[in-house]
């Protein structure tokens, strides 16, 4: 699984730095009677790591399974420019194969066990090659996971709410890791989180999916590494949390607003 090389010169490369990895365009999915994407318009850069909140049932998942091509029943375009991947939060690791088959499952790889060593390295779990996935602790088979979809390469990789499920010490180990993976390999990402804090932590650029369209959109420029208790953060976590309809809590000190 080599890196990829995040600087392209010339012309050529130009023209792939201005091509987005995603493009989707009057997105609309429905369930029955219920409307859930409305029109939605979308671009995603090459190598842009982007949150993605939204109140429960908004639609998140369901256009993260678009983008997947796992729903392809919808209106509009969803067009993604190269290989796509998804890391979910529950790994869905393949309980009766070994972790090692579980990296390169499906990818037909001609030197299936070397390629997966490799895989696994870069996460940390070259030790866990033949454990069966039921033996791993929850942030081990989400490190899993997460060789698994890097494997492949993807210019866009989808994450599904992939920290939801672990602790407090675990998710941060997990963040770092998925930080140094992206800029090893620099694919787009799209993460789905319900956590402003983490989608300040770790986006570029965050949006708010509000009643099936993209009601805001926020760039993130802070320089990395960042820290929770960055006071540059709290104007931004105020910003998006307004746009959630969310009123922050006031500041130490301060009298709450009426």
């Amino acid at each position: 699984m080599a890196p990829r090389n995040p600087t392209v010169t010339g012309a050529a490369g130009a023209a792939e730095l201005a091509e987005p990895a995603a493009r989707v365009r009057g997105l609309e999915k429905s369930f029955g009677d219920d409307p859930v994407l409305r029109g939605l318009d979308l671009d995603l850069a090459p190598g842009e790591f982007t949150a993605l909140l939204g109140r429960s049932g908004s639609g998140k998942s369901t256009l993260l399974r678009v983008l997947a091509g796992l729903d392809g029943e919808h209106g509009g375009e969803a067009v993604i420019d190269g290989t796509v991947a998804v890391a979910f939060q529950e790994p869905r690791l393949l309980p009766w194969k070994k972790v090692w088959a579980n990296v390169v499952l499906g990818s037909g790889s001609t030197e299936p066990r070397k390629d997966a060593e490799a895989a696994l390295a870069e996460v940390g779990l070259e030790a866990r090659a033949d454990a069966w996935p039921l033996t791993l602790s929850g942030g081990e088979a989400q490190r899993a996971s997460l060789a698994r979809a890097l494997f492949r390469e993807p210019r866009l990789l989808l994450l599904d709410e992939p920290f939801g499920a672990l602790d407090a010490l675990t998710r941060a180990s997990v963040h770092d890791l998925v930080l140094d993976l992206w800029r090893r390999h620099r694919p787009a990402i799209l993460l789905v989180t319900h956590d402003v804090d983490e989608a300040l932590l770790l986006a570029d650029r965050a949006l708010v999916l509000t009643d099936g369209r993209i009601s805001h959109d926020l760039p993130i420029d802070l320089e990395r590494p960042r820290r929770r208790a960055d006071p540059r953060s709290a104007g931004l976590r105020a910003e998006l949390l307004g746009a959630l309809g969310v009123t922050p809590e006031p500041a130490e000190g301060t009298e709450p607003t009426r």
